[in-house]
């Protein structure tokens, strides 16, 4: 019965990943790639995110964008509950606000 309440609970995120022509950059974010990810908590998706776009071998085959590093920002749709945002700093993912695209 435990294990049916924690599969319940996983939910399916829309997941996008934002940006800069260069890493370090502050402005000029575009959206990179797209994809729908499972998971219990925003923190489960932003770490399989983060896992998946920083090994090779597990990068989807259709991206063409640099690895996940520092100053790159998520958006995580939650559906009816609202859309998010986190940025990747060296301590680790940090909501924020939002951010302009250009």
């Amino acid at each position: 019965m435990r294990w049916l309440q924690l599969v319940s609970r996983r939910k399916q995120y829309d997941v996008t990943i934002f940006q800069t022509p260069f890493s370090g950059e502050n402005k000029g974010y575009q959206q990179v790639y797209q994809l729908g990810l499972s998971g219990a908590t925003h923190k489960e998706v932003l770490d399989k995110v983060f896992s998946m776009f920083n090994v090779l071998d597990s990068l989807p085959k259709d991206f063409k964008a640099r690895y996940i590093f520092t100053g790159d920002i998520l958006l995580i749709d939650d559906g009816l509950r609202g859309k998010y945002y986190y940025k990747l700093q060296s301590g680790g993912w940090a909501k924020i606000q939002n951010i302009q695209v250009s």
